[in-house]
């Protein structure tokens, strides 16, 4: 039986749930896992290693990238600052060359480029300059299968990209959602402060469900409270969208038009 976990130790709650976590992925027949906010613990990456499985890590800025190579991880998502979510200060057009620059020359490491990425277009400028590929996010929860609300999905179309902030009024950390009464609220001069991770989030994750069963009931009242994770894509999504397709077809027209650039 696991051992009951102390409410007043973040730390130990931390390193219980995530072993916890990892029993429950590892027992799936996965073909990758990510780690985010650090380099993966030992335990994570010997489990992959173990299992044959390739263990990535998200990146914010250079010195991120240097560690999770020294650590062993066999693929780098370099997150820009426009991602949504957790997210370090660095654009994703100037993180991915500062990333691919300074890992030339070591272990040889694919990176995945991520932040803001909203269309086939922005995939391939990633890949022009070195990334393997693109790791998205935001891009998916304006769709039919996401786990967001109408009510998110209804802000996310109406949103700018000037619409988000990071804020760290829901994790602790800071971290890029779409501005809400919640997120102004924890930036008032009046405010008490946030709680570390992962305090924060056992306050705020409550009330947040609140808040969408509270619209969901017909509580228009509590529609400005309604927030989620999203990067500053959020300008880009103007309907709920059909990605793949979309995707496929933005980046086929990309590369033509390079090829026309090159020709030409």
């Amino acid at each position: 039986m696991p051992r009951r976990l102390d409410p007043n130790s973040p730390a130990s709650y931390q390193a219980e749930i995530s072993e916890q976590l990892l029993d429950v992925a590892f027992s799936h027949n996965i073909a990758l896992i990510v780690n985010a906010l650090g380099v993966p613990p030992r335990s994570m990456l010997d489990r992959a290693r173990a299992r044959g499985i390739p263990c990535a890590a998200l990146v914010g800025a250079r010195e991120h990238a240097l560690r999770q190579i020294d650590a062993g991880v066999d693929i780098l998502v370099a997150q820009g600052g426009e991602a949504g979510g957790h997210c370090g200060e660095v654009s994703t057009m100037v993180l991915i060359p500062e990333v691919m620059r300074a890992i030339k020359g070591m272990r040889k490491v694919p990176v995945l480029a991520a932040g803001g990425i909203m269309t086939g277009r922005q995939m391939a400028a990633c890949m022009a300059m070195g990334a393997a590929g693109a790791w998205t996010g935001s891009v998916w929860l304006a769709t039919q299968e996401a786990e967001t609300t109408l009510a998110f999905r209804d802000k996310m179309i109406a949103a700018r990209s000037r619409d988000t902030v990071r804020s760290r009024g829901r994790t602790g950390k800071p971290a890029r959602q779409l501005r809400s009464a919640w997120t102004e609220a924890w930036e008032g001069p009046e405010t008490p402060g946030t709680l570390p991770m992962p305090l924060q989030g056992l306050l705020s994750e409550p009330a947040m469900r609140r808040i969408n069963q509270s619209v969901e009931a017909g509580n228009a009242a509590a529609l400005p409270l309604v927030s989620y994770f999203v990067g500053q894509g959020v300008g880009l999504v103007e309907e709920v969208r059909s990605v793949m397709a979309e995707f496929m077809t933005d980046f086929a027209d990309a590369l033509e038009d390079m090829r026309a650039l090159t020709e030409g």
